[in-house]
């Protein structure tokens, strides 16, 4: 299940693990106009552990869910 929602500055979705126990911990991206973050709540450090993608990363990301293994470059086209 997951969810979306449009705030001020951010579109922000929320993955959340419905699958067999042990579940994971939800999963929050935000979607800036210039990055993307990726949080989850970290039971063994009690912490919630953050990561920062440029909208390039995140492209490239999400180009490499359907690609074969291999090294691979993105063709972007010029604004």
């Amino acid at each position: 299940m997951f969810s979306i929602e449009h705030e001020f500055d951010a579109t922000v979705v929320t993955l959340v693990d419905e699958g067999h126990s042990p579940l994971g911990e939800d999963v929050i991206i935000h979607l800036f106009e210039d990055c993307i973050t990726i949080e989850q709540y970290d039971p063994r450090s009690d912490s919630v552990q953050k990561i920062t993608l440029s909208t390039h990363q995140a492209e490239d990301l999400a180009a490499a869910l359907d690609l074969p293994e291999g090294v691979y470059t993105l063709k972007r086209e010029k604004p």
